[in-house]
């Protein structure tokens, strides 16, 4: 089965995704994510999603899932590289994403996460 790695820079989980992202792939992305907090004791998340070109509501949904359950593992989450076409797909679809940080890029959301988990002390 297809998996999106999940890299770790020091205290903070990168990950790419640059292939769409069907329910199954999504669903075992969300999967390693909890399962790399737990592992390295990660403090921050980011997700890259310059690659996708679309999105529905249940991968928007599952946006929201991997940020409450990084929030209850004791990690922040980011996504990064959001296009113009993806943002107007959630608003339109009435997604929510209220627990998840948003960065222009990754460069951006490295910063982002790197300022919190100063701020936090970590």
């Amino acid at each position: 089965m297809e998996r999106i790695p999940v890299l770790r820079v020091g205290e903070i989980l990168v990950v790419s995704i640059q292939v769409d992202l069907h329910d199954h792939l999504a669903e075992a992305l969300q999967e390693d994510i909890g399962k790399a907090i737990d592992r390295w004791s990660a403090q921050g998340v980011l997700i890259d999603i310059s690659g996708l070109d679309v999105v529905d509501s249940f991968i928007g949904a599952t946006l929201g899932r991997m940020a409450e359950m990084a929030k209850l593992l004791g990690a922040e989450l980011v996504i990064a590289g959001m296009r113009p076409a993806v943002a107007i797909t959630l608003v339109e679809l009435g997604v929510d994403l209220p627990k998840v940080g948003t960065a222009m890029n990754v460069d951006r959301g490295l910063a982002m996460l790197r300022h919190s988990l100063k701020r936090r002390g970590l």
